[in-house]
């Protein structure tokens, strides 16, 4: 955003007049607020070492911050943690506290988590730090659905399929996924409940079975069905009842997604050999392109929960991670990688890249476009990730 020339005289008015324009409130006219043009807030921290302070300088870096000195940042984060973690936060600018709290009964891993959420709420911000992801582990032909947390520690198999399985998908306010697995020798989708290891088939039809994508009320699920004879749109209740189809096309329809208030479904579509993004109400009826600013291939959108950004990849050369908005026009490509999947903030991304012949997980700060990678599960490519909203 630039400033006006009648904006800069007005501010020049009113910094000789003394009115609420300090020296460390400096304005940067040339800043640029747009994904990936983003500064991020620096801070300092001093007292915290180990484990409590990796923890806390992962969160925050995934979410638009960076650490410097103390004459340099403008949050001073500053503690112990001696077996508890004790944390004060001073906002450097007008010299005042703006957290101050100690933290037991967990390890000093969540303890730091939690540092880090409390930290955000108290910016206004939504924090990440307790939040969970599923993605797809393989280890040469099987592969398992793993669950962990956002920064893929504490990962557990939440399938024993022993075949391909793809695609988890969570289900909003629950420990609940949907997934596509070869269990039973053929494309099919299962409902597994994590909380008491029940586990169901949802979408058996013949032909393939894949890409389930739940409503954000948990009431509805979309998924991409060949029932048919042509690959296309479906949608149902959560109990697999009242089927309906959305699509009816040669080409084939692919990773379908929720808008945040449940109206559309916006998915990949090929037409003439070229993809491009479309939505269509999830009641049925027309659909609508989104435009990408002439970005080539568009798949696997992922509709950010605060309803303003669609993330996608872009097949072009490398695979492209790239953001655009919800209703379509310019849009901007951030990092190299596929899959994305928003976080609860609407912030943070995680996606796969690949590194030395292996697929990882990659945390991605919109705004600022910083990058940290998830610890892979060991000996296996790691992929497909899904952000528990």
């Amino acid at each position: 955003m630039k400033i006006t020339s009648r904006l800069r005289q007005a501010v020049i008015v009113l910094g000789l007049a003394g009115i609420g324009f300090s020296a460390c409130a400096q304005i940067d006219i040339n800043r640029v607020t747009g994904p990936g043009g983003e500064k991020p807030i620096l801070l300092s921290l001093s007292g915290l070492s180990g484990e409590a302070a990796q923890v806390l300088q992962f969160d925050l870096y995934v979410q638009g911050f960076a650490f410097t000195d103390a004459e340099a940042a403008q949050y001073l984060i500053a503690g112990s943690s001696n077996g508890d973690l004790q944390v004060r936060v001073t906002d450097r600018f007008n010299k005042s506290t703006l957290l101050a709290k100690a933290y037991s009964g967990a390890s000093l891993r969540c303890q730091a988590h939690k540092f880090c959420d409390d930290f955000l709420a108290a910016l206004d911000r939504k924090g990440i730090g307790q939040t969970k992801i599923a993605f797809k582990a393989a280890n040469g032909r099987d592969s398992e659905i793993y669950i962990a947390d956002f920064d893929g520690y504490n990962a557990q198999a939440a399938t024993k399929d022993g075949a391909l399985v793809a695609a988890p998908c969570w289900v909003p306010g629950r420990l609940a996924l949907y997934y596509t697995s070869y269990k039973l020798n053929h494309a099919d989708i299962f409902y597994h409940d994590l909380a008491t290891g029940a586990r169901k088939t949802f979408a058996r039809y013949g032909g393939s079975n894949m890409s389930p994508a739940v409503s954000p009320d948990g009431g509805k699920v979309a998924m991409i069905l060949s029932k048919d004879g042509w690959i296309d749109l479906y949608v149902a209740n959560a109990d697999g009842g009242d089927l309906k189809r959305l699509t009816k096309s040669p080409q084939d329809e692919s990773s379908p997604c929720w808008s945040p208030d449940g109206q559309w479904i916006c998915f990949a579509a090929k037409e003439r050999e070229h993809r491009a993004l479309c939505k269509v109400p999830a009641t049925g009826g027309p659909l609508q392109t989104i435009p990408t600013g002439g970005l080539p291939s568009p798949t696997e959108p992922d509709w950010s929960p605060d309803g303003k950004l669609i993330a996608f990849t872009v097949q072009y050369r490398d695979f492209q991670i790239a953001v655009v908005p919800a209703g379509g026009g310019t849009a901007a490509t951030l990092v190299e990688g596929e899959d994305p999947s928003w976080s609860p903030n609407s912030r943070t991304l995680i996606f796969t890249r690949r590194q030395g012949g292996q697929n990882v997980l990659s945390l991605l700060d919109v705004p600022t476009k910083q990058v940290k990678d998830v610890p892979r599960i060991s000996g296996s490519s790691n992929s497909q990730p899904s952000w528990a909203k």
